[in-house]
């Protein structure tokens, strides 16, 4: 979902060369679409659904990231093992002025449908922090 998210939060803020992809930290449902829900949510809202595939992140992926977003704590953890340069690795709700440090998104799998939305609304509010940080990012 942030991918989706962060790509048309970049588009409308008329950001370019920035590239977006997702990826997991523990080696379940991999090769899989989009959860179901998740997509109905993100479409509803009018954000890309098609063409994804769930991956799990590779240490090439995060050398060669200037940025890498995690949505919880626990991945952060994990990323971490992987990691050669942990300065590139933030949590997405820290982007978020108004979410409590350290919180993480709120993770919808096991709950209901309307979770998502939930999820969704975390993730939206820290996109403009992500966004400054990206505009940093390209400048330095």
């Amino acid at each position: 979902m942030a991918e989706r998210v962060a790509e048309r939060a970049a588009v409308d803020a008329g950001l370019t060369n920035v590239e977006f992809s997702s990826a997991g930290t523990i080696s379940e449902k991999f090769d899989d679409p989009m959860d179901r829900r998740a997509a109905a949510v993100l479409e509803e809202r009018g954000y890309r659904i098609h063409d994804h595939i769930a991956s799990r992140i590779t240490a090439a992926q995060l050398e060669s990231a200037d940025l890498v977003v995690a949505m919880e704590d626990s991945h952060v953890r994990s990323v971490l093992e992987l990691a050669t340069d942990p300065s590139k690795v933030s949590l997405l709700t820290d982007f978020d002025p108004a979410a409590e440090p350290g919180s993480g998104v709120p993770d919808p799998w096991f709950g209901s449908d309307t979770g998502f939305y939930d999820t969704l609304a975390a993730i939206e509010a820290a996109m403009p922090g992500l966004l400054d940080r990206i505009r940093i990012l390209q400048t330095s």
